[in-house]
C-alpha cells in the first residue's frame, strides 16, 4: 500500500532518504509550457541539499538541447548531461546496442528533436520532417520508390502524423521482416497545457494493428531507458527514487529499476485510479497532490 505524503515529517524522511531524485516532466514539472506552481522552488531546495537530479522524459518531440532551452525558459536549473529524453535514448539504442551499419538508415516517425539526437549519434535517416513526407495528398505504391538501405522503422510523437507518413514506414516494415521496428516509448497520451492529447503510443498503434506485430519500446517503463541513464551517471538504485504522473511508464520504469517511487496527481493518474474496485495493480510507494508539497519540507 502507498504511503500518502501529508505533514512536514513525511516529507523530511523522504528527503533524507534519497540522494538521486528522478523527474518525470509534463504532468510533473509542467503542463505543456505553464509551470506547475512551486516545482521550482522544490528543485532548487533538493539542490541545496546536495541531491543529484536527473530528467527522464518520454516526450521525443525534443532533443536534450531542446529541452534545455525549455529548462531554460521556465526559470529551471538544469543541465544537458542531467537530461534523458526518449529520443536520445532511441538513438543510443540504434548507434550502441543495434549497431546499425553506417549504410543503413532508419524511416523515421517523429518530430525535429528526433532526427537531432539520430543525427549527434552518427545515425542515418530518411522521412521525419521531410518535406515530401508533409503531405495531406493521397498515398500510392506505385509513385512511391523506397529506399533500399532502410532497416529499421522509428516511431515517436508526430504531431504531423498523416497516412503518407504510415503508408512508408508500413511498407518497409511488411515487405522485410527482418527490418526492425522501434518505438521511443508507448504512452497513450501527452499531457498539454489545456488537456490531454494522443501520445506517440497513438501514433504507432496503426502500424501495430495493421502488422499485427509488436514494437520494441525504448522509454519508459523498458529497461533500456534507464541502462542508458546509467551508462552515463553512476547511482545507487536503493538511494535513488523516481518522481512520475503516470502508472504504466513512470511508476513502473522506477519499479522495474529497482528505484522508490512517487506518484504525483498533477498529470494522467488521478485519485480514482489508485483507490476504490477500479484502482490500478501497479502500486507507487509514495503519493502525494505535487509535488509542490515537498516545500513543506523546506522550513525544517
Amino acid at each position: 500500500m502507498a504511503v500518502r505524503l501529508s505533514d512536514t515529517e513525511h516529507y523530511e524522511a523522504l528527503l533524507d532518504k534519497y540522494d538521486t531524485w528522478m523527474f518525470d516532466c509534463d504532468g510533473v514539472l509542467w503542463h505543456g509550457d505553464r509551470l506547475i506552481e512551486g516545482a521550482v522552488q522544490v528543485l532548487d531546495m533538493l539542490r541545496k541539499r546536495g541531491k543529484r537530479l536527473l530528467f527522464v522524459t518520454n516526450n521525443a518531440t525534443k532533443s536534450r538541447r531542446s529541452y534545455k532551452t525549455k529548462f531554460n525558459q521556465l526559470g529551471i536549473e538544469a543541465r544537458v548531461d542531467e537530461i534523458y529524453g526518449s529520443a536520445y535514448a532511441a538513438a543510443v539504442y540504434i548507434s550502441s546496442v543495434m549497431k546499425l551499419p553506417k549504410d543503413k538508415k532508419v524511416y523515421v516517425i517523429g518530430m525535429s528533436g528526433l532526427e537531432e539526437e539520430l543525427r549527434n549519434e552518427g545515425v542515418s535517416y530518411v522521412g521525419g520532417t521531410d518535406p515530401a513526407d508533409l503531405t495531406l495528398e493521397s498515398f500510392s505504391l506505385a509513385d512511391f520508390t523506397p529506399d533500399p538501405d532502410v532497416a529499421a522503422v522509428l516511431c515517436g510523437l508526430d504531431t504531423a502524423i498523416n497516412y503518407t507518413k504510415l503508408s512508408k514506414a508500413f511498407h518497409y516494415l511488411h515487405r522485410d521482416p527482418s527490418c526492425r521496428f522501434l518505438v521511443t516509448n508507448e504512452d497513450s497520451t501527452f499531457p498539454s497545457a489545456h488537456g490531454l492529447l494522443p501520445g506517440a503510443g497513438a501514433v504507432s498503434a496503426p502500424l501495430r494493428f495493421a502488422l499485427n506485430r509488436d514494437p520494441l519500446s525504448v522509454g519508459k517503463p523498458a529497461k533500456t531507458m534507464l541502462e542508458c541513464i546509467q551508462a552515463k551517471v553512476h547511482f545507487d538504485p536503493k538511494l535513488t527514487i523516481m518522481i512520475g504522473d503516470r502508472l504504466n511508464t513512470d511508476i513502473l520504469f522506477g519499479q522495474a529499476g529497482g528505484l522508490a517511487t512517487l506518484l504525483v496527481l498533477t498529470g494522467v493518474t488521478s485519485e480514482e485510479n489508485i483507490t476504490g474496485p477500479n484502482a490500478s495493480t501497479i502500486v507507487p510507494d509514495y503519493v502525494t497532490p505535487s509535488i509542490a508539497d515537498l516545500r513543506l519540507a523546506k522550513s525544517s
